[in-house]
Formats: C-alpha cells, sequence, structure tokens
C-alpha cells in the first residue's frame, strides 16, 4: 500500500459498475466538505468512490514552506497514476470502471495522468485548471465534463481555452450563479446533479 492511500478511504457501494478517484488542488484535502458531499452523492447513486491526499504529510508540510509540489502537475499525476494501479489490485475494485473527478490543480493532474492510461472511462472537472496541460488535452481519450461557476469568469476563460483544445467527447457546464468553491444554495448539489450523470453515463 502506498504511504497516501488507504482501503478505509475506498467506498464501494453494493452492485457498483464503477468508482471514482477524487484529485483534489493545492489548500484542500480528502477532508474537503465539497469533495465529501459529491463523494456521497456519487456513493447514493451506486457509483464508488476514493478520497486521497496526493501528498505525504511530510511533503505536505514541505508544500507549505516552499510551495514547490502544488503546481508540479507532472509530480501530482504521477500520484494520480500510481493510486489509479493500487486500484486496480483491489479485489472490489478489479471489475468496475474507473473515473476521475478533480479540483482546481487537481483536475490537471487526473487529465495528465488520464492522457497516459487507457482504463480512466470518464472525467469530471470542478473549478478546475486543465489550462495547465494545455500541450496534452488532445490526447485524452476518456470522456471529459469541464463544470465551473458562472461568477468565476478567469476559471471560465481558462476552461473555454482548454475545452477547445480537447478532443475527446466533451461537456462545459456553467453553474448559474456560482462562484470558485460554489458555495451559494444549490451551487454545489448542481455539480453533485451533474457529476453523477456523467459518471453513470459512462459507467454503464
Amino acid at each position: 500500500m502506498t504511504a497516501f492511500v488507504s482501503k478505509e478511504d475506498l467506498a464501494i457501494p453494493r452492485e457498483a459498475a464503477g468508482v471514482v478517484l477524487f484529485a483534489h488542488g493545492s489548500g484542500s484535502s480528502r477532508f474537503s466538505p465539497r469533495n465529501r458531499f459529491v463523494a456521497k452523492e456519487l456513493q447514493r447513486a451506486g457509483i464508488g468512490t476514493l478520497l486521497v491526499d496526493l501528498l505525504t504529510k511530510d511533503e505536505e508540510r514541505l508544500d507549505e514552506v516552499s510551495g514547490e509540489l502544488r503546481f508540479n502537475i507532472p509530480f501530482l499525476a504521477s500520484r494520480v497514476s500510481e493510486i489509479t494501479d493500487w486500484m486496480n489490485k483491489q479485489s472490489q475494485v478489479k471489475s468496475l470502471r474507473i473515473g476521475y473527478f478533480g479540483a482546481s490543480t487537481g483536475s490537471a493532474a487526473a487529465l495528465l495522468a488520464a492522457s497516459t492510461r487507457d482504463d480512466v472511462s470518464a472525467i469530471v472537472s470542478r473549478g478546475g485548471r486543465p489550462d495547465l496541460v494545455m500541450n496534452i488535452l488532445s490526447k485524452v481519450t476518456a470522456p471529459t465534463l469541464l463544470i465551473v461557476g458562472e461568477r468565476d469568469e478567469e476559471v471560465i476563460h481558462m476552461n473555454e481555452k482548454a475545452f477547445a483544445k480537447l478532443t475527446c467527447e466533451k461537456k462545459l457546464e456553467i453553474v448559474p450563479r456560482a462562484t470558485h468553491l460554489f458555495e451559494e444554495k444549490g451551487a454545489l448539489e448542481e455539480v453533485a446533479k451533474l457529476a453523477v450523470a456523467w459518471f453513470k453515463r459512462y459507467f454503464y
């Protein structure tokens, strides 16, 4: 088992058709209430989830001082891929489809990891930074959904540029009245609804 993933964080509902690995961005963790809310909604819909921290405790302490890891997308993507390999070895995951849910820089890491693999069935990005991996977006084959808040104008622009580079099946959803963290009433519920529909579409 790797130093940054635990079976305790793997939740697989009965008769699940797929499992989603959550890759969060800097300043967040697997205890993020936003990602945990979305994960619970996926579980309610019969989709498994794995919430992890991409950095070890020592790496997190280093990054708090230097900031050198949070934007090291190749490094974070290698962790996403390593965790995916770990998932594939778990008995309850072996027969399931795999998806990625990325937030902020985590979405860039998820997209980069997916561009090197053929076992990722779908990707969802919430308020993500796919613009950080523009050079590999044409290599992503997994259907990709980009979700951005209507009031997160700078990130909308970044996602629109990235969306144009994607050649896979894709969709860009703008959540009305939502800002970057989707803290507005009903905003996160809409994110979860969109994510559930996207993953169910490509898991079944």
